[in-house]
């Protein structure tokens, strides 16, 4: 059976625009409950889920079978009315079916059915895993972040420039590069493309790159993948305070974003929005001895100049409602661009955003060092090759100026605004040490 000439075809997300209208729909089925006269069938199409209601004394013969033929998955159009009923499960909304055609019908049962499955067969049937309702919530909402993040930027008068994957050096560290050949030499996987914006800024002034970074951390946590999306703003003349601030700004606007347009998301995955609502300015900036001297009295064990670790990030954000920066931290475990702090040169002029609810750091920054001779220093003291920096050591040679950025790490913040416990879920397709499939 087809539909009627006429019928138009709309989106499960904008059937509020036609109550009383005869729509047409072209989804996947959800779920299918019922039996006698009447079937429910949940349709999704991918901007939402919507009830399908099919009434044997509404149809005829050959729709009301091929409704009960209809299995989990199957791929199929629909066409009714659409009626308000504020007791309809996913929407206010529901269709009254006066037709429908079966595309496809596998034969074999879908393999995630609505019993609980383990995470290792979900991982294994990732492809399949993404059509879930919770899934679907969790990747709306990151699509969401995604485009809050490039109108933040875009707003702001600055410059997405892209960064390169290919590297010849490292950046945050030799023990997390992942090494491949390069037409007879070596290249790395990017870490970050934040010395790649540096050279960006001197040149826009206000720049900032979005993309893949990849680490070779053999880690198992909740927190970590090898392969994660990561957005770096540089900014010319800016310094440590400003840094914080536009950093602080960026996280609220995200918020506001998601609250404002995927609350439905949020309320799917049973989020607990009043935790997300606490999210205003401004955030309590503590510096790292201050950090230290709390988690001293907390008793979680910290070693003053090291670190912190989970348990230490949870402890400390717990004594606030909202994201802490923690600001000044020791240069010994920071990274070589970072500049010293004039008033202690122990201490680099480095933040880090720890979000609420044990979700850990979600931003990573500092005031860069913009003088030539005690750059060169850090990176002879990190062992690191000054023929692979010989380009951006040129950036303070011609034209130093003082400049600061951050990074934010994308699967670790919508981990915390889902309120979801593991990155794997944040991310199409999960690239951790023991998967790399499908």
């Amino acid at each position: 059976m087809t539909a009627p000439k006429g019928i138009p075809a709309v989106t499960i997300s904008r059937v509020h625009e036609h109550v009383g209208e005869v729509v047409r729909l072209q989804g996947w089925l959800y779920q299918r409950a019922g039996k006698g006269k009447l079937y429910f069938l949940k349709l999704r199409d991918g901007t939402g889920f919507i009830q399908c209601v099919v009434f044997k004394g509404d149809v005829d013969e050959e729709v009301f079978a091929q409704a009960g033929k209809t299995k989990q998955e199957c791929s199929l159009e629909v066409w009714g009315e659409v009626r308000q009923d504020d007791r309809a499960p996913f929407m206010p909304y529901e269709i009254s079916v006066q037709g429908l055609r079966l595309i496809q019908v596998a034969e074999a049962d879908y393999p995630i059915s609505p019993k609980e499955h383990g995470v290792g067969f979900l991982m294994d049937h990732r492809h399949l895993w993404l059509r879930s309702r919770k899934q679907h919530a969790v990747l709306r909402i990151r699509h969401e972040v995604i485009s809050a993040i490039r109108d933040f930027f875009n707003e702001r008068d600055f410059t997405n420039l892209d960064a390169p994957i290919f590297t010849p050096a490292a950046c945050e560290g030799t023990s997390t590069l992942f090494e491949t050949e390069y037409f007879g030499s070596k290249a790395y996987l990017s870490q970050s493309g934040q010395l790649y914006m540096e050279a960006g800024a001197a040149a826009f002034g206000k720049v900032y790159c979005f993309g893949p970074t990849f680490r070779a951390e053999k880690s198992k946590t909740r927190r970590h993948l090898t392969e994660f999306w990561m957005v770096e703003p540089e900014v010319a003349y800016l310094d440590l305070e400003g840094d914080m601030e536009l950093a602080e700004d960026f996280i609220v606007y995200i918020v506001q974003r998601v609250l404002k347009n995927r609350r439905t998301e949020l309320e799917t995955l049973e989020r607990d929005i009043t935790a997300l609502e606490k999210i205003q300015k401004p955030f309590p900036r503590v510096s790292y001895d201050e950090a230290h001297a709390i988690l001293e009295k907390l008793g979680t064990g910290h070693v003053d100049g090291e670190d912190f670790g989970a348990e230490d990030e949870t402890r400390l954000v717990e004594q606030y409602d909202r994201p802490v920066i923690v600001h000044r931290w020791p240069s010994d475990i920071k990274a070589f661009y970072m500049k010293r702090d004039p008033e202690d040169h122990s201490k680099v002029l480095a933040m880090d955003i720890i979000a609420p609810e044990g979700y850990g750091e979600i931003i990573g920054g500092s005031q860069r060092e913009d003088d030539f001779d005690l750059l060169l220093e850090r990176i002879e003291n990190h062992d690191l090759p000054r023929e692979a920096f010989e380009w951006y050591l040129d950036l303070r040679q011609y034209g130093s100026f003082p400049h600061s950025g951050f990074g934010l790490g994308l699967e670790r913040t919508v981990t915390w605004l889902c309120g979801i416990h593991h990155l794997r879920e944040t991310i199409p397709f999960p690239r951790m040490i023991d998967r790399l499939t499908p």
